[in-house]
């Protein structure tokens, strides 16, 4: 019997713990909700979410790139290249406490100029009373003892989620990364494509001049 309560003890400390995290889940949706900007900034790690960013965009550039025979291999290293530094500008304007909120109220940051798919309807970190927390955390993804993965929302098609990490800091849990939608790494891809694309085409002009 007192190893049963031992055991028992112990499987209740661990449903505890794995259930923490959506107390700060909760908490983060009702700043996204009341727009608290102050809740934000000493809640979210935006270097990490920056570095992300960056991340993501120029591996979605770097597949695109792979994938289209008009580019000569030796063009792609500089692509690589330019698209880096064009996702690092990207990073610095489009991570700030306004355009996580805007992004988490709804999966889509409506502040940047990025036209939204038809048929994309807005869901994002809406959770009105406790009851809502159950779904979250029948998707969550625990990475470890000091990391969790939550998906938002978390019944969408996976291509249609954006999934949060939040790591434990003390006693309680911070954002410190957002992998965004594949529709909206997508499009953030494609708009700075054209981009480069523009720049290259600037740049074969002046040559020729």
């Amino acid at each position: 019997m007192r190893w049963l309560a031992v055991l028992l003890g112990l499987a209740l400390a661990w449903l505890a713990f794995t259930m923490s995290p959506l107390w700060s889940l909760y908490d983060l949706a009702q700043a996204v909700r009341r727009h608290d900007t102050a809740y934000i900034e000493t809640h979210v790690n935006f270097r990490t979410l920056r570095l992300s960013l960056v991340r993501q965009i120029t591996a979605a550039m770097r597949t695109a790139s792979e994938s289209d025979p008009d580019i000569e291999p030796r063009d792609r290293q500089r692509l690589g290249d330019a698209a880096y530094g064009l996702a690092l500008a990207l990073s610095e304007t489009m991570i700030t406490p306004d355009t996580v909120i805007d992004l988490l109220a709804n999966g889509w940051p409506d502040k940047l100029d990025l036209e939204r798919p038809a048929g994309k309807r807005p869901e994002g970190l809406a959770i009105r009373s406790f009851g809502r927390l159950l779904p979250y955390y029948t998707a969550l993804e625990m990475r470890g003892f000091r990391a969790v993965v939550i998906p938002i929302p978390p019944d969408a098609p996976r291509g249609q989620r954006t999934r949060i990490r939040l790591r434990l800091r003390g006693l309680g849990w911070r954002l410190v990364d957002i992998e965004m939608a594949d529709m909206l790494r997508d499009q953030i891809a494609a708009k700075l494509g054209r981009a480069l694309a523009r720049a290259k085409i600037g740049a074969s002009a002046d040559e020729e001049r």
